[in-house]
């Protein structure tokens, strides 16, 4: 870790705009390999000169259309190397990009572009363009939609090759068209609109300066935890502020980043690309962890056996790393031989050469972490919100705590409010919500942002968070309840839970929502005389009720009385984004779904 006037230094030396520190990155480092991506079923790559030449040339073509500094320009995509492109090209002309997730239904894509006052759209593909054909009388402001993928009209779409056929003819007339906008770029100009999942309404367009982005790159990089030589391997939705502060990242430190949004092709694509860092949400975690479990279950007898056995000593061995001690010789020598058997083969499923993920954008829970950590891979959990610009604290690979999201970051301060309330101040926070004055003076108040979050620091810094303020409810019995504790513990235990959502809030004992991973489930069903029934007649099976109510039982076993789940519901489906139950971002939408299933939650309390 560098001195702290050292990092003083680097924060307020970093470049006004990242815009700037793109081309100083393309600069720097011209012919090492910045970015790669599938074509088809192999992988191609770009340098940062390759890279510079194409951002300019699109910038030139933004600039053509007659796009101006800070006007919005939309990204209506999921993550692929051209979301990059465009996000750059759309700063580097001095503009500011507004992201939208392409899962989004067609009111909410209408509302964020039109909201937002977005001129220019880059759109993947003719699906995203036809949300856009269809509202479009509410958005006079959009001039042209640029598709990467699909049919452009002639008129309205254009492909992103005519695009950069119209930034080739600018540039040949004016050569310094991009580097002009990028030397104009002030540090507190406009560079990104995101707008909020809207667990609790309508999304809000969070206002993110460039100096806002430039310090998340800077001091990502001062942390000293990455290099040039790391090889980030990037799926996270580009539309969320978590993916956007790991392209600040890159841009600082100059690592390459193999790109690929299909969620699916995750493991197979760690095991080529071999990536030694990674970020995630804690449900692809999860997801892991329930996968490893099952399949040792599954196959059962002398495997089994060893695998238990294994994560018996992993775990000690991990309790003596933790608390700093020295691992007793004959822990050692058990550990040796169960990582040839066990452990290897479970770090070699992503890639064999990770060396550290880091968890954001929720919660993860404490036991999966330790988990992974008795396997020798190592989670990182950090925080932030949109708010911050995504990267707040975070733990370090020679300094951490499970159950923590870390230190904050230089420069960025914490406290906590007299209701608990984690409050945030730093060069990260936003400037407000656009178009949303009353909202904005609601979460900065005195120089400080209202995060929402129920949070303790300790005497070393290290935050925790202990639940959203808006989700703590209080029983009839007066007890409060803190449910994203409960809801990740059943999912540590419940190798088949997908979502897991506790109730309670004025009632006399607390319930929960369950649903079962299509996936996951399907083995067990396999296994308990269910094989090749539906998925719903799975669910609702006695078989499956018996075997929740197993795990049920194992949560209750970790929690206060007044807190247990006394019953619970299956759902003959899982929560989805299009029900309006989840958030692209994979957040449960609580207050939705309680209303959806209002009935049968009413049922379990008469």
């Amino acid at each position: 870790m560098a001195a702290r006037s050292d990092v003083e230094a680097t924060l307020q030396s970093r470049p006004q705009s990242l815009g700037r520190m793109f081309f100083d990155r393309v600069e720097a480092t011209p012919d090492r390999e910045a970015y790669s991506f599938p074509v088809g079923d192999t992988w191609e790559s770009m340098t940062w000169r390759e890279t510079g030449n194409r951002v300019t040339t699109i910038a030139a073509g933004l600039i053509a259309l007659g796009v101006e500094p800070e006007q919005r320009v939309a990204i209506a995509s999921g993550t692929r190397v051209e979301w990059i492109l465009a996000d750059l090209a759309i700063m580097s002309a001095g503009a500011a990009t507004t992201t939208v997730y392409p899962s989004s239904m067609s009111d909410d894509v209408a509302f964020i572009v039109g909201d937002s006052d977005s001129r220019v759209v880059f759109a993947e593909d003719d699906a995203q363009v036809e949300k856009l054909r269809d509202r479009r009388a509410d958005l006079p402001a959009v001039s042209k939609v640029v598709v990467f993928d699909g049919t452009p009209d002639g008129g309205w779409v254009i492909g992103l090759e005519e695009l950069e056929h119209l930034g080739d003819q600018l540039l040949a007339q004016q050569s310094d068209a991009v580097t002009a906008r990028v030397d104009a770029t002030a540090a507190d100009s406009l560079a990104t609109l995101i707008y909020t999942s809207g667990t609790t309404g309508r999304p809000k367009g969070v206002r993110l300066r460039h100096s806002a982005w430039t310090y998340e790159g800077m001091v990502v990089q001062v942390q000293d935890i990455l290099s040039v030589d790391d090889v980030q391997y990037l799926w996270l939705p580009l539309a969320h502020s978590f993916g956007k502060v790991l392209l600040a990242a890159q841009l600082a430190i100059g690592f390459p980043t193999a790109i690929d949004g299909r969620v699916d092709k995750i493991i197979d694509n760690l095991a080529v690309i071999r990536p030694t860092f990674m970020g995630a949400a804690p449900r692809i975690f999860e997801k892991a962890h329930a996968r490893i479990n099952t399949m040792t279950s599954d196959e059962g007898g002398l495997k089994k056996k060893i695998f238990d056995r294994a994560f018996t000593v992993g775990r000690e061995v991990s309790r003596h790393k933790l608390a700093g001690e020295k691992v007793p010789p004959h822990l050692a020598a058990q550990q040796a031989v169960f990582d040839r058997l066990v452990f290897a083969k479970i770090r070699e499923r992503f890639g064999g050469r990770v060396r550290f993920f880091i968890s954001g954008s929720a919660a993860l829970n404490r036991d999966i972490a330790e988990w992974f950590h008795a396997a020798g891979i190592l989670i990182l959990e950090g925080y932030g919100l949109t708010e911050t610009s995504a990267g707040t604290a975070l733990n370090r690979p020679s300094y951490y705590k499970f159950g923590t999201v870390g230190q904050p970051f230089d420069a960025t301060e914490m406290k906590i409010a007299d209701d608990g309330e984690l409050l945030i101040n730093g060069p990260g926070v936003m400037d407000g919500y656009h178009n949303n004055d009353d909202a904005t003076a609601e979460a900065l108040q005195d120089g400080w942002l209202r995060t929402g979050d129920i949070a303790e620091i300790d005497d070393e810094g290290f935050v925790r968070i202990t639940d959203r303020k808006k989700d703590l409810f209080k029983t009839s019995g007066g007890k409060y309840v803190a449910p994203q504790f409960i809801e990740g513990t059943f999912k540590s235990v419940c190798p088949y839970a997908s979502q897991f959502v506790v109730h309670g809030n004025e009632r006399n004992f607390v319930s929960a929502i369950v649903t079962l991973d299509p996936e996951s489930i399907e083995g067990w069903a396999a296994k308990n005389g269910l094989g090749g029934k539906s998925y719903s007649e799975i669910v609702t099976s006695d078989e499956a009720r018996s075997m929740v109510q197993g795990y049920v039982d194992q949560l209750n076993a970790k929690l206060n009385r007044w807190e247990s789940i006394k019953r619970f519901i299956i759902l003959e489906r899982d929560l989805s984004l299009e029900a309006g139950e989840i958030t692209p971002s994979l957040k449960v939408k609580r207050k939705v779904v309680e209303e959806h299933y209002k009935s049968e939650l009413d049922a379990l309390y008469t």
